[in-house]
Parts: C-alpha cells; sequence; structure tokens
C-alpha cells in the first residue's frame, strides 16, 4: 500500500489566516523496531516509502508564528487518513471527533451508535479528526510541535 493515501494538510481555523500568520508544515514516519547485535530492540523512525496493514505511523505538526504579533484563539485541526486508526492523540490537549468535525471532546467521552441501535465507548478506529486549541497565545517567532500516533488499517 502506498502512502500516498496518508498526504493530509494540517489546517488552522478560528481566525484569518492574515489575522494569525502560523506557518504549519508535517512529517510522517513508520516507526520500526530493529534489534542491535547486543539484543536490545530500539523503535527507529522512518521515511514512510510503503506501509501495510499494522504498520505504526508518527504524525507531526510543526507550526511557527512567522508574523510580528503574537497569534491568539489559534485552532490546528487535522483529518484523520481514513485508512488509518488513531493510536494515541498525544498528551497536549488534542481532542478528537468521531463525525466529520461536528462535535468534539476526549475519546474516552465519546459514544458511537452501532449498526443494531446499541450504544458503545468510542475507539481509534472511529476518530475522523484531530484539534488542538491554543489557550496561550503563540508568541510572533514561536513554535512547536504536535504529534499523534496511528495504526495502518
Amino acid at each position: 500500500m502506498r502512502l500516498f493515501f496518508l498526504c493530509f494538510i494540517a489546517s488552522a481555523f478560528a481566525v484569518p489566516a492574515a489575522a494569525n500568520p502560523v506557518a504549519l508544515s508535517n512529517d510522517i514516519f513508520v516507526e520500526r523496531v530493529s534489534v542491535d547485535a547486543e539484543g536490545k530492540r530500539k523503535v527507529v523512525l522512518e521515511a514512510p516509502k510503503i506501509v501495510v496493514p499494522g504498520d505504526r505511523l508518527l504524525f507531526v505538526l510543526n507550526y511557527r508564528n512567522a508574523g510580528s504579533k503574537p497569534a491568539e484563539r489559534f485552532v490546528v485541526t487535522n483529518p484523520l487518513p481514513s485508512a488509518v486508526q488513531l493510536a494515541e492523540a498525544g498528551g497536549d490537549g488534542a481532542q478528537v471527533s468521531i463525525d466529520g468535525g461536528q462535535s468534539w471532546g476526549d475519546l474516552a467521552a465519546l459514544k458511537v451508535r452501532d449498526a443494531n441501535g446499541s450504544e458503545r465507548s468510542a475507539r481509534g478506529e472511529d476518530v475522523t479528526h484531530l484539534r488542538w486549541a491554543f489557550n496561550q497565545p503563540i508568541a510572533a517567532g514561536a513554535g512547536g510541535k504536535l504529534m499523534f500516533r496511528g495504526i495502518v488499517k
């Protein structure tokens, strides 16, 4: 399975782009486990050339305020590729959506209605989008990274 389906765009919403000149870029890595000569296991991040079901991916969203003023009320919304199941949303305040970005919350608090009408707790495979809302302004010239992990379905 080629990686072309994993291309995604981190989108900024909340205020017009002219008011918040925050530059966004992204990287995707495949997490591979290697064993050294002494038998120690370590995780190696590789550029994804070909991915197959079960491969673990690390998504990194880089942001930088390219403006001369702090960027306030900044929100990054990222669709999750349909061929990827969310494994970990990261510990930096990410919220998820299971309905195409219509509503948001912590994964543990969201519910999904099955075809038979019963309700169950949402799981990583139900996530369609991730969102980070910055509570503090991003200072001019400042930046950082947001990360999440997924598994190829």
